[in-house]
């Protein structure tokens, strides 16, 4: 399968000044509008998804070429310039930063009324990308940027972003449908950061037996379950990678399980699509997988640039108004 992939990227403040974010949305549009005319839609969600060619789009666009701020800014320029050409063009943007991106779903059923998007497929699509990236890939980002760019056809590229404030870092997620075979099982479409770390990584490929044994636990009786795990009083994260009884707490656990058991999902995808099973839960559920059947999950973090008119910041050099219009 390809990879997408996720970037990794020093969190930056501020904002990008008027003069500039409108000349951005300009040229975000009619570069938009010459790929889709000379290649089609589908291949603008194709390099929008591809992390390289995204950071590269924004080094065109004159944003901070290696900012958190680059993913944020260029998916509100694009939204903005693709605003009322959508006919035209055949894509769709939705989402963005904040309380903004939580607004998806809605922007996608009004779509769908108005250009009769299958908005329902749309909507789990939205819903489980961030799922999967804030709950079964748990690396210290909290993701804080989500938007979906469509086709009429149901072909999807979504980036989203989450930050890490202790480190100061953020990390971007890119995913393709084109490249999705399976949505908790190495989904993203390529991986980007020379930062790495020891993650729970539910969604890595040697995370599948732990993916089933966490969702057979779920439909388990969960006195049955806790009953087999013993009665441990606290929860410790020892330097050890291994797992016992001990680590995990009994109260918490069944909170867990009868909320999953309820559901009865038939496989890991639907227990993760489960309303109120989060990052804790699926925590609990892989180490409880752990200790009863020795299903380990994945420690391995899946993650691993030009200048046209200059950046917003002077580097490399000052933004050239005069040939950045020109350009437009």
């Amino acid at each position: 399968m390809a990879r997408t992939g996720i970037s990794h990227l020093p969190l930056h403040g501020g904002h990008a000044p008027p003069w500039l974010f409108q000349r951005m949305v300009r040229l975000a549009r009619q570069v938009t509008l010459a790929v889709v005319e000379e290649f089609g839609p589908h291949v603008m969600l194709e390099r929008l998804s591809h992390p390289f060619w995204f950071q590269a789009f924004g080094c065109l666009l004159g944003f901070d070429w290696h900012s958190s701020g680059v993913t944020t800014t260029v998916c509100g320029a694009l939204k903005e310039g693709l605003r009322g050409l959508e006919r035209d063009t055949g894509l769709f943007v939705a989402g963005g930063k904040g309380r903004t991106s939580r607004q998806t779903p809605r922007e996608v059923e009004a779509f769908g009324d108005r250009f009769g998007v299958d908005a329902g497929r749309l909507v789990y699509v939205s819903r489980m990308t961030a799922k999967v990236d804030s709950s079964a890939l748990q690396d210290g980002y909290q993701i804080y940027h989500h938007t979906l760019f469509f086709t009429q056809d149901g072909a999807w590229a979504v980036v989203q972003q989450g930050m890490n404030g202790a480190s100061g870092w953020a990390r971007r997620y890119h995913w393709h449908s084109a490249a999705v075979a399976d949505f908790v099982c190495e989904p993203h479409a390529a991986v980007c950061s020379d930062a790495t770390a020891a993650v729970l990584n539910m969604v890595a490929a040697e995370s599948g037996p732990a993916r089933e044994a966490s969702a057979a636990l779920a439909r388990e009786d969960p006195e049955r379950v806790l009953r087999t795990l013993g009665d441990p009083e606290r929860l410790d994260l020892p330097a050890r990678h291994h797992v016992t009884p001990a680590d995990l707490r009994p109260d918490s656990l069944r909170r867990v399980l009868a909320a999953a058991h309820q559901a009865y999902p038939r496989d890991f995808e639907a227990l993760l699509a489960t309303p109120g099973i989060g990052p804790q839960a699926v925590r609990a559920l892989a180490l409880a997988a752990e200790v009863i059947y020795g299903a380990r999950p994945s420690t391995r973090d899946p993650v691993r640039y030009s200048f046209a008119h200059g950046g917003k910041d002077g580097h490399p050099y000052p933004v050239d108004r005069r040939t950045y219009d020109h350009t437009i």
